[in-house]
């Protein structure tokens, strides 16, 4: 992969001491992207994340340990504990599969209640990275205190954004090991916009974030100390080669790597995914508060149909289901600005494949190879290489627009 990569022009990267591939997978929850896809592109040379979220899901005897928890007084304590236990358990399953190559991450929702103890335990499990987004995560440096070997990768979407968290983090002693600069418009799950009317804004182009977080950098003392990693939309070599002209040391795609052969989720999550055209695409404001991109499903049609009158009749109500909750609930705190459903429930369905019970998050972007599931290994040469696995072809006419056309449209229409 490395040979490919240089061959491309491609420059590798260094983060945690370690060098590596220009390749992110992100994080996908609720367990599409567990210890099975994370080791196996940790094992080919690349950056593979964990999403800490309600990973007992993939372990039968953790869930049969759950499944009557909402009868019982310590339901909350018994699924936290069922979850750390399961996140050890995926750490050391990735680890087992990368074989010492590459980097591996976790991925943690700020937003979620278990948060601190989510990284702290990721720590305690030998993580070589911290990848937090939803929200901003200004007390990670406190958290990782002992940690000081350990990656802090913070998610943001614009410069503002990467000025402001550098700033704070200076003051406790510790500057992000790099920064994901994650595009609204263009990637998919929760979105790092304030509304939906936000997410075309030109401040978060990747023609206008990476050189400006660069100029922030290089004012401040810290040019080539961060490194910056756009994610949202990319689906190519040439993607990757504008992007590291433009300022990114590596790039980050989660739909691309949903749709393989070694991610965790169920054969029908993955055809849901492959086969979305961009008219199934929908935004819509989750319940953690935030825009949010998925496709469209019989559960999400439905769901959006009636939203209205549900945010009209929200109140604040007792949960008794004790998923990975969140910290702030639309549904539970009865806020009627918020989504009105529960989140883990339907990210849950959406992993067993249940298409129409499902939420299934997605990018705004081409897949590489269309609607057909191919391995992690073939992706990787593709995106660093362009080098086409046998029995699939280059597909320009999918409806899907390349990720610079997309961009240049956009800035166009703000110009006129």
């Amino acid at each position: 992969m490395q040979a490919i990569a240089a061959a491309s022009g491609l420059r590798p990267w260094q983060v945690g001491g370690r060098t590596l591939l220009p390749i992110v997978q992100g994080g996908m929850g609720v367990g599409v992207s567990a210890g099975g896809l994370a080791g196996t592109v940790a094992g080919l040379g690349g950056v593979g994340t964990i999403s800490s979220v309600d990973l007992r899901r993939h372990h039968p005897d953790l869930m049969a340990r759950t499944a009557d928890v909402p009868r019982q007084p310590d339901a909350k304590a018994r699924v936290d504990a069922a979850n750390l236990e399961a996140l050890a358990r995926e750490i050391a399953r990735a680890r087992k599969l990368a074989a010492g190559r590459g980097l591996l991450a976790i991925n943690v929702m700020k937003a979620v209640m278990e948060y601190e103890h989510y990284v702290r335990h990721s720590l305690a499990c030998g993580i070589d990275a911290v990848v937090v987004g939803a929200g901003l995560p200004l007390d990670l440096p406190e958290l990782a205190r002992d940690y000081p070997r350990t990656a802090l990768i913070p998610i943001l979407s614009d410069a503002r954004g990467v000025q402001l968290l550098v700033r704070k983090w200076e003051k406790k002693g510790r500057l992000p090991d790099a920064i994901v600069i994650e595009h609204p418009r263009l990637a998919g799950g929760h979105l790092g916009a304030s509304r939906i009317a936000d997410l075309g804004e030109r401040r978060f182009d990747f023609d206008v974030v990476l050189p400006e977080a660069t100029a922030f950098l290089r004012s401040a003392g810290l040019e080539g100390r961060i490194p910056l990693i756009p994610a949202g939309g990319i689906s190519c070599l040439q993607d990757i080669q504008r992007l590291q002209a433009l300022g990114a040391s590596a790039v980050q795609l989660g739909t691309a790597f949903a749709v393989t052969k070694e991610c965790d989720a169920h054969p029908e999550f993955k055809r849901i995914l492959a086969g979305a055209t961009p008219q199934d695409i929908v935004e819509f404001i989750s319940v953690a508060g935030l825009p949010a991109r998925a496709v469209r499903t019989p559960w999400l049609d439905k769901y959006l149909r009636q939203e209205a009158k549900l945010k009209d009749k929200a109140h604040e109500q007792r949960c008794n289901q004790w998923f990975d909750c969140l910290a702030h609930c639309g549904l539970r705190d009865g806020n009627g600005t918020w989504g009105q459903f529960c989140i883990d429930k339907y990210l849950a369905h959406a992993l067993a494949g249940q298409v129409n019970q499902g939420l299934f998050f997605r990018g705004a972007g081409r897949v590489p190879f269309g609607t057909q599931i191919r391995s992690v290994q073939e992706l990787m040469r593709w995106l660093l290489g362009a080098i086409l696995p046998p029995g699939v072809e280059e597909n320009d006419s999918d409806g899907w627009p390349a990720l610079e056309y997309a961009e240049a449209l956009v800035a166009a229409e703000q110009e006129v």
